[in-house]
């Protein structure tokens, strides 16, 4: 797994690339992590991500509830149908937000 930050005024947009997993998740996890505080859009760009345990679901909801702590928005754009169908199979879909 690869991570790439892209910060622009306000919106940071991490475009992930590959196996979001148990081996990867604690990189992840470190990202959502160092999240500057001024950021009040977090777009989670998954065009690239092909699968997603458990563990990786488990930084996705840290993120949200880091970005609902300040009031801010998370956004997942462009994840597969697979990735999606991971998302509505555990309840997810209810809280994020898919572009």
């Amino acid at each position: 797994m690869t991570i790439n930050n892209q910060l622009d005024g306000n919106t940071l947009t991490m475009k992930i690339e590959g196996r979001i997993d148990t081996q990867t998740s604690p990189d992840f996890n470190k990202e959502i992590e160092a999240i500057p505080e001024a950021v009040s859009t977090l777009i989670l760009d998954f065009t690239e991500v092909f699968y997603i345990s458990s563990a990786g679901l488990r930084i996705v909801l840290t993120a949200q509830n880091k970005m609902n702590a300040k009031n801010g928005e998370m956004i997942i754009r462009g994840a597969a149908k697979n990735i999606v169908n991971v998302f509505k199979v555990t309840g997810f879909d209810t809280f994020l937000t898919f572009e």
